[in-house]
């Protein structure tokens, strides 16, 4: 079982790796009180995929042994991704989906409502320790929420969140939607980024893919390749 895995020591336990030769050695994981940034290609869903999946795996194998929630603020939670990914570690994907609880907002108000209210008490009834919030900022740019509001609203968010992981002693992952490139978007990126104690980003430089680890409390920053297998579809149609 857990095919390409890597075994670690049960002394790295608290730390949620992404399993990808090259990046581990660069950044060897999330551990409980973060909350992190994902921001760059769209290969950024296949990573918040991988975590969904590796979250829930042994200790030993890099995981947390845990139930996953994944607020889905840009309608991009995939089973079959999930279940792909989960079938290439050998274990039962409907087992993993059943161990991710997923909330989809589809406006602003309904994810600020989502995070301010159920947060707290959702973490507590699914015992969970590791949040995935895909695209946060994503409906704070839509056309219909005053600018002036959603900029207010996201900088309370995402102040919330930072001491919420911390608080908690739970992983937080969000990411950031790519192709915003507007002034009011370069706003809520900087300002999420900002309030991350992780940042990393997935992109393409001279034909070839890096992870690159952007802001981190202590590890060294810097940039690591994607190894070939580690490429998807996704890769080939931004390429």
């Amino acid at each position: 079982m857990y095919q390409n895995t890597i075994l670690q020591p049960v002394s790295s336990q608290l730390r949620l790796s992404l399993n990808i030769e090259k990046v581990d050695s660069l950044f060897p994981g999330f551990m409980l009180g973060d909350f992190a940034v994902l921001h760059g290609s769209s290969t950024v869903q296949s990573l918040l995929t991988r975590l969904c999946v590796r979250a829930q795996l042994p200790y030993q194998l890099g995981g947390l042994e845990t139930n996953v929630l994944f607020v889905d603020g840009g309608n991009s939670f995939r089973l079959y991704d999930v279940s792909s990914f989960a079938q290439a570690c050998e274990v039962d994907p409907r087992e993993v989906l059943s161990r991710i609880f997923v909330s989809r907002a589809f406006t602003a108000y309904q994810l600020t409502s989502s995070v301010f209210e159920q947060l707290q008490s959702a973490i507590e009834s699914y015992d969970s320790k590791v949040v995935i919030l895909s695209d946060l900022a994503q409906l704070y740019l839509d056309s219909n929420v005053p600018k002036k509001e959603a900029q207010e609203v996201f900088l309370q968010l995402t102040g919330y969140l930072a001491d919420f992981a911390e608080k908690n002693r739970v992983i937080l992952v969000a990411s950031h939607p790519p192709g915003f490139w507007s002034r009011h978007s370069r706003f809520f990126k900087e300002v999420l980024c900002g309030r991350a104690n992780v940042v990393a980003s997935v992109k393409k430089l001279v034909g070839r893919r890096y992870f690159v680890l952007e802001k981190h409390p202590f590890f060294n920053l810097g940039k690591a390749e994607f190894p070939s297998g580690e490429v998807t579809l996704a890769d080939f149609l931004e390429g």
